[in-house]
């Protein structure tokens, strides 16, 4: 009688035996012989070798990840603005006020047409005329070939602690 064993590491995605649901962060099961996670509330999570994603199938969303936390990938303008809205939101409860912040390159087309520019006709002040989002300066990240961790996460936010003067974040869709 022949015996073999089979490598366990070849009866679970390539993500492991579970995950953390990009959605509600809880722990889900890989299916086994699968390329699929299942999430009890958010339904089948399907992880792409090719690609390094994990594809949530009723939705379209693609996630990668990075030191172990999902990024969503985003294909509109509204996807990318609203995360970063709600981050700004998450600083001003903690206590603390943005002071930039910095998209990934991969996303500059997508939202440049929804950046404030402000050209001022009696300065010449560089500073006045970068490009703002609620109220805030905008940097592109450096090239993912320097800094590897921009091809997967979307954007960072510089803080200090205190809460703004005004609230500007209020305008989400302006």
């Amino acid at each position: 009688m022949t015996q073999f064993s089979i490598n366990p590491a070849l009866q679970y995605p390539m993500f492991g035996p579970e995950i953390q649901c990009p959605h509600c962060r809880q722990t889900i099961p890989a299916l086994t012989l699968t390329d699929t996670y299942l999430c009890p509330r958010h339904g089948a999570f399907e992880a792409n070798p090719n690609t390094g994603e994990l594809y949530h199938l009723q939705s379209g969303r693609h996630w990668r990840l990075w030191n172990d936390e999902w990024y969503r990938q985003h294909t509109h303008p509204d996807g990318i603005r609203f995360e970063i809205h709600e981050a700004l939101d998450r600083l001003y409860t903690k206590g603390y006020r943005a002071t930039r912040v910095i998209i990934a390159q991969r996303y500059q087309e997508l939202v440049s047409t929804y950046l404030e520019r402000n050209t001022p006709w009696r300065s010449n002040s560089d500073s006045s005329c970068k490009p703002k989002l609620y109220g805030l300066p905008v940097e592109f990240s450096p090239d993912p070939k320097d800094e590897p961790c921009w091809e997967v996460i979307n954007f960072q936010l510089d803080k200090e602690a205190g809460v703004p003067v005004r609230y500007p974040y209020f305008r989400l869709f302006e």
